[in-house]
């Protein structure tokens, strides 16, 4: 999902409220499955952040095992999208509409945040989203993060098509050089995340800890 604007996507929310502008959940129902298999991180009751969250099945998903979730995205679509599928979970998540640098992080308060495909914010933005998401965990937080390599742009199966935006080991290993880096993973899996994400993928997984 989007966090804002930048140069390679010049309006973010309107991109994203029409990709969104469907009957359809474009990336699927289901959570992003490197959420799922590291959440067991978090412990019913604890508070996490779900960063550009598009139409809601991660942060649902959390919130279906006890979580305390907060989450927000750039598109009004996409946000309603995902109010919608909550209630339909009988789940509560506080949503906001915001993009990444005008949304009120809070400082140290997280037990986690998820950062999963956000990779339409340029290398100055991301650096900035990364430093807030830093700054919101609290000692002993966990981020869990998923996102692609270069070499998805073989692939073509998902993601921007600006190296810029990609990610890769050396790149994570620096900007969370002040975490405990719990895993870091750079392979190849075949994703099935609703229409947009299928087939084939170049992915990087992190799960990194505040000391």
């Amino acid at each position: 999902m989007n966090t804002s604007t930048s140069p390679a996507f010049p309006d973010a929310a309107k991109t994203w409220n029409s990709r969104f502008a469907t009957g359809d959940y474009i990336f699927g129902t289901e959570p992003n499955a490197w959420l799922r298999e590291h959440a067991a991180v978090w412990s019913a009751g604890q508070r996490v952040l779900c960063v550009a969250d598009g139409e809601g099945r991660n942060s649902v998903w959390l919130a279906r095992q006890g979580l305390q979730v907060d989450a927000f995205d750039i598109a009004e679509l996409g946000v309603a999208k995902a109010r919608k599928l909550a209630a339909s979970k009988g789940v509560q998540v506080n949503y906001v509409v915001s993009d990444c640098d005008s949304y009120a992080w809070p400082q140290g308060v997280y037990d986690g945040v998820v950062v999963i495909f956000v990779q339409f914010a340029d290398p100055a933005m991301r650096e900035r989203m990364f430093t807030h998401i830093k700054h919101s965990l609290k000692p002993g937080g966990t981020m869990v993060l998923q996102g692609y390599t270069p070499r998805q742009l073989e692939y073509k199966t998902g993601g921007p098509p600006q190296v810029s935006h990609l990610y890769t080991t050396d790149m994570l290993r620096q900007a969370f050089a002040d975490l405990d880096v719990l895993e870091l993973r750079d392979y190849e899996a075949e994703l099935s995340e609703g229409d947009r994400h299928t087939g084939m993928s170049a992915l990087i997984g992190l799960v990194a800890r505040k000391p």
